[in-house]
């Protein structure tokens, strides 16, 4: 009677230490890095659209994400620092916003992601292979992309 009693119980127990163990599993927080050429009051209204949309998807700054801001403030020689900066940072992602940011991006990364806020043609730029297969690490939205066009008109 006694052995059977003793089983269960240790069974229970390393159930117990099994769930607390599981429930002590620290969240892993996402390093974004943010890289633009100006400086982010510029862009404050696109910032603030920035966080919007990641708290809309679940994404709370210092609680599942924290976010690596650098801004060139507008001396476009400083973003290739400011790019090799978010490297060794170990970031998860780069967001860039405009060309220069993505082009310093790019040259101080090929493995971490890289998602562009807005480029004008990044074919012709040599960020992505084709709009419909980017290849690489770049992804991201393009704003006046001669392919674009016809889907443009289409629209209005």
């Amino acid at each position: 009677m006694r052995k059977p009693v003793l089983s269960i119980l240790f069974v229970v127990v390393l159930l117990a230490v099994g769930a607390i163990a599981e429930a002590q599993q620290p969240v892993k927080i996402t390093r974004i890095g943010y890289l633009d050429a100006v400086s982010l009051s510029v862009n404050a209204a696109r910032v603030e659209a920035f966080r919007q949309s990641l708290r809309k998807l679940g994404y709370v700054e210092g609680k599942n994400i924290f976010i690596e801001w650098r801004s060139a403030d507008g001396k476009l020689d400083r973003l290739p620092a400011l790019a090799a900066e978010l490297v060794h940072l170990k970031v998860d992602i780069i967001v860039t916003g405009g060309r220069s940011a993505t082009r310093a991006a790019k040259d101080a990364t090929s493995t971490i992601p890289i998602v562009m806020t807005q480029d004008s043609d990044p074919v012709a730029n040599g960020f992505v292979a084709s709009l419909a297969r980017p290849g690489g690490n770049i992804t991201g939205l393009s704003t006046l992309a001669p392919e674009l066009s016809g889907k443009q008109l289409e629209l209005m």
